[in-house]
């Protein structure tokens, strides 16, 4: 196995400013709790790919309904590599639970943006049959897969990322 990458949580300074865009009625403290909280994402067995990635509190989200979670993680990836973030089998199974990007793709560069590479996500229940989906913190809610990339032989990239979500081509 190839060790390439390391997940770290993000500042509380830049979560308290990522959870109180989304959150505004949480107060510093309650921020502070959550904070204190985050589980670095972890494989659950040893054969296991994927490194889950936990909510930070309990939520119910009906069918149709979503939620964007900041999550106080980041990761910083050797170059040549990326973390794919995909929805849990199981989750995805019963509820339908999705990324609202399908797949999330933090590239080596996010790391050093201005908001950290703190990593968040957006996920929907798309169940057609009307069920609630309760998560409880602490529980798994989408996992990342550590995978490589090549480039062609004309690539002349030479960009700096600042940001994410479409920040590439801003």
């Amino acid at each position: 196995m190839n060790r390439i990458a390391e997940f770290e949580k993000v500042s509380f300074n830049e979560f308290l400013s990522a959870w109180t865009k989304i959150f505004s009625d949480t107060t510093e403290k309650q921020v502070k709790e959550i904070y204190d909280s985050i589980i670095i994402p972890y494989r659950a067995t040893k054969g296991s790919a994927g490194y889950d990635f936990f909510s930070p509190v309990d939520f119910v989200i009906s069918s149709g309904q979503t939620i964007l979670l900041p999550t106080g993680i980041r990761i910083k990836i050797e170059e040549g590599w990326f973390l794919g973030v995909f929805p849990k089998s199981g989750l995805g199974f019963k509820y339908r639970l999705q990324l609202d990007n399908t797949v999330g793709i933090i590239d080596s560069d996010y790391y050093y943006s201005d908001n950290e590479g703190h990593i968040f996500v957006k996920i929907t229940n798309d169940s057609k049959t009307l069920k609630e989906l309760s998560v409880k913190k602490s529980q798994s809610i989408c996992q990342g897969i550590l995978l490589s990339f090549g480039i062609t032989y004309s690539d002349e990239a030479t960009g700096i990322r600042n940001g994410g979500l479409g920040s590439t081509t801003k």
